[in-house]
């Protein structure tokens, strides 16, 4: 027989993994979810929303963890990238540094959530720190993979989108704290 002190660390173990897999299927379905906007290749997804409720219900690195996940789903061709796309040619292609930079989005939002409890004004912060980064990388990466100057990069990859991602993270914000509980 065996104690339930050897089966409890088990059993968290099995509930993190799920858990960490949970999130990525959440990323799967919501991030594809997108809007193409006419001046940009970049389209308005649900991506980075996903990453900051995950970031929530995971921690940093579990949330980390979940991003890859989903990031190797994608890159082996399941189209779960926004407007329903996979496979490494995404990455490569004039968008592919944002799905690099959504690392930094869970990495900071989740240090953040776990430095500082109880203070949503600093989950903001960490979820802003991570959405610049996530900024300055798709940006290069456009300029680069686009043939765009930087600023013009910057007007079509970043400006157009901080009204939307300032709505995830008020989003995130909401019902993050209260996921969390939860879990």
């Amino acid at each position: 027989m065996i104690s339930d002190s050897k089966t409890a660390p088990a059993r968290t173990k099995t509930q993190k993994m799920v858990r960490i897999a949970l999130v990525s299927a959440l990323t799967c379905v919501l991030a594809p979810l997108s809007i193409s906007i006419p001046i940009s290749p970049v389209p308005i997804s649900l991506t980075i929303f996903a990453l900051l409720i995950g970031a929530y219900v995971l921690g940093t690195r579990d949330a980390v963890i979940s991003f890859v996940l989903y990031a190797l789903i994608g890159l082996a061709g399941v189209p779960v990238f926004s407007k329903f796309t996979g496979g490494a040619g995404v990455l490569m292609g004039p968008t592919g540094g944002y799905i690099i930079g959504f690392v930094f989005v869970s990495f900071f939002t989740g240090l953040f959530i776990e430095k500082f409890e109880n203070r949503r004004p600093m989950h903001a912060v960490g979820m802003i720190i991570g959405v610049l980064f996530c900024y300055a990388f798709g940006t290069a990466w456009l300029a680069l993979f686009a043939g765009m100057g930087f600023s013009q990069a910057l007007l079509a990859g970043v400006i157009p989108f901080i009204p939307a991602d300032a709505v995830k993270i008020a989003a995130a914000l909401s019902i993050g704290p209260k996921l969390r509980r939860m879990v």
